[in-house]
């Protein structure tokens, strides 16, 4: 099988790699550039624990092959945090206890990102709402709306 050139934005950095044309993003991100921050949960698109940003939308990187990432702008959990600086959403999770055993949770907080970069003050129903991609078999939901709320009121510079 043939490789393809990839030239892609990765957290701001840009990033060439080579990848199979079957190979998913999941896969690319992983194995191939160090990535390890998505998880591959079902590798059907239904949990959402692979979720990153592409172009400003949330996609599950399990469905989206590496290719495709020719010229586009992705993010990824990895480049959430301010180098040691915790993102206010990764900050309030810890705060609010919205995580146990971790493989759901890069995932939440890109898409929670990307709900917050389009809508800086989301109702609880617009968080259910957005997050419903996004599976949880330890905490529940009310944790993980509660620190995105808290998270959402941080960013906006409001006091709790």
């Amino acid at each position: 099988m043939t490789s393809i050139a990839v030239s892609t934005t990765i957290n701001d950095d840009d990033v060439e790699f080579l990848c199979q044309p079957d190979e998913t993003l999941l896969d690319v991100l992983r194995n191939r550039l160090g990535l390890m921050g998505a998880k591959e949960g079902c590798g059907t698109g239904d949990c959402g624990a692979c979720s990153t940003i592409m172009d400003g939308r949330v996609v599950c990187s399990c469905l989206v092959l590496g290719a495709e990432a020719q010229g586009r702008t992705i993010e990824t959990i990895e480049g959430l945090a301010n180098g040691s600086e915790l993102h206010p959403l990764q900050s309030k999770f810890i705060e609010h206890a919205a995580l146990q055993c971790g493989i759901c949770t890069p995932g939440f907080l890109m898409a929670a990102k990307a709900l917050l970069d389009k809508n800086p003050d989301p109702t609880e129903e617009e968080i259910r709402y957005w997050l419903a991609g996004n599976l949880c078999r330890c905490t529940g939901y009310d944790k993980i709306v509660r620190a995105v709320q808290a998270a959402a009121t941080e960013m906006r510079g409001e006091s709790a």
